[in-house]
């Protein structure tokens, strides 16, 4: 009985462990833009403004990006690299600010993101889409996720999700998160931008990994005037036939 009673509390304790370990580590994501399919959203541009366009670019419209999430339970960091080439074209962009912070534990976000011009710091508490989780699963990265969906009625975008439940964190690329499970995958409108782990390793992070810098540069506002920001610039961008999204984040 002793053996047997040693026995089971050793295997509780190696699927404690493995949870454990699967709390805390770094994702690789490759984030691919496709230009022409968010041009053609533009309802204002004429067909044969959106034939040249495709005419123009091609299959080059594809952008390529890498970035990286760093995460435990109770935190975590994803940020974009300096310079990066985006096409296999050969196009090199400097990359603007863009910085996001969670602090699961004690319910908070800071995001340092450029646009308008400028560089505003959005602290507030933590965010959570209206998630529906539907009846749907796929591999991504090597782990079977499920499928959630949401709306940001903000910019008038549908978001597909696609999360690894046996990774326990409730976090994700590109601001989104509130899942019970890591999002491996996000995709918005159907394919304009699609966000995909590419490689997820599990190891020891260390605070100054996920710590916020001293001091940031930007003006402070809260998630209720970021919103206020993006729906004025969009609508005035629409009113003048222009692309809202040459100067704020898709």
């Amino acid at each position: 009985m002793r053996a047997v009673i040693i026995t089971m509390l050793l295997l509780v304790t190696a699927v404690f462990y493995a949870d454990a370990q699967k709390s805390e580590g770094e994702i690789t994501y490759e984030r691919v833009f496709h230009w022409t399919r968010v041009y053609s959203r533009l309802s204002y541009l004429s067909q044969e403004e959106k034939d040249r366009m495709k005419l123009t670019w091609g299959n080059d419209d594809e952008s390529k990006q890498e970035m990286t999430l760093i995460f435990n339970d109770k935190q975590s960091y994803y940020g974009y690299p300096k310079v990066e080439t985006l096409s296999e074209g050969g196009y090199s962009w400097t990359k603007e600010e863009f910085k996001s912070y969670r602090d699961y534990e004690n319910g908070k976000m800071t995001d340092l993101i450029a646009m308008l011009g400028k560089t505003y710091i959005i602290e507030d508490s933590l965010q959570t889409p209206n998630w529906k989780v539907m009846n749907k699963i796929k591999e991504v990265a090597g782990y079977m996720c499920m499928m959630a969906v949401t709306e940001d009625t903000v910019k008038g975008q549908k978001i597909t999700a696609w999360f690894a439940d046996n990774i326990p964190v409730s976090g994700g690329p590109q601001l989104y998160g509130g899942l019970p499970g890591m999002i491996l995958e996000l995709d918005v409108n159907d394919g304009d931008i699609v966000t995909t782990a590419k490689e997820v390793k599990f190891r020891p992070v260390t605070a100054e990994e996920l710590a916020m810098p001293k001091k940031m540069k930007g003006k402070k506002i809260n998630t209720q005037k970021y919103n206020e920001l993006m729906s004025t610039h969009i609508r005035d961008s629409i009113k003048a036939h222009r692309n809202p999204f040459w100067s704020i984040p898709y």
